[in-house]
């Protein structure tokens, strides 16, 4: 019988060549349970770069191709590299507070993002228990200039973090849950076996102009202000400390 949480789907689509190669190339199957999740976890991390990709439901091969990716699909990303290696893993949905992205979002269309920001996490299996996996979102190039740029607070909502120990996170995989946006949750639409079946059911209001907008134009600015705040050429925005959250409803 097919198990449903290690199956390829159109947006988990490890079986794509890109992917496959991957996989092969780097040898992870021939990896310890907990070093095959490492190494995964690890790729997503930090050498899929923290960006903003042109829609949420996208697969993973065309995130793989990207290079960058955001909560969602990096996700995505993770979710099918998990399931190529036989990981059995699934996805928790949510939303965020817009205060989370203040400083990537540039202020002059702040504004005119939503209240409300799609977000999700990925569930494994290991040792007979789910662990979250949410701190593979920000590489640990952009964390840096966050934790050196605000050293004096460990309580962040903005730039794309969203945590109360910004000194010290928890995004390593250690056998344990990882979070850096667990503060700004607000809803919480539980557990979905696939992204194709979250997005069925869940996707990002920005209307026809905003969507546009965000498509074609905001998100190449954000993205440039990602590089630029990761390479040290931007000031962070000292507004974002003062970004609050609704209280997390996360279970």
């Amino acid at each position: 019988m097919t198990d449903p949480l290690l199956v390829p789907t159109k947006l988990l689509d490890f079986d794509a060549a890109p992917l496959a190669h991957l996989i092969e190339n780097r040898s992870w199957r021939d990896l310890s349970e907990y070093d095959r999740i490492g190494a995964v976890y690890d790729f997503v991390r930090n050498e899929t770069a923290f960006g903003y990709n042109r829609a949420d439901d996208i697969p993973a091969s065309e995130v793989f191709s990207d290079g960058y990716g955001q909560c969602n699909t990096k996700g995505t990303l993770l979710m099918a590299l998990l399931r190529g290696v036989g990981i059995r893993c699934r996805l928790h949905g949510f939303t965020i507070h817009k205060g989370l992205q203040r400083g990537v979002v540039p202020e002059l269309v702040y504004p005119l993002a939503p209240q409300e920001i799609l977000h999700s996490w990925v569930e494994i299996e290991y040792q007979g228990a789910w662990i979250n996996l949410e701190g593979f979102i920000l590489d640990d190039a952009f964390l840096k200039v966050l934790q050196t740029s605000f050293s004096n607070t460990d309580n962040l909502c903005g730039y794309g973090a969203g945590t109360d120990c910004l000194g010290a996170p928890p995004v390593a995989w250690n056998g344990e849950d990882t979070y850096i946006q667990k503060t700004g949750i607000v809803q919480d639409f539980g557990v979905y076996d696939t992204p194709d079946a979250f997005y069925l059911s869940h996707e990002q209001s920005f209307g026809w102009l905003r969507g546009a907008l965000y498509r074609h134009i905001i998100r190449h600015w954000m993205n440039a202000r990602v590089r630029g705040f990761r390479s040290g050429r931007l000031k962070t925005d000292r507004r974002a400390t003062h970004a609050h959250a609704e209280p997390a409803n996360a279970t």
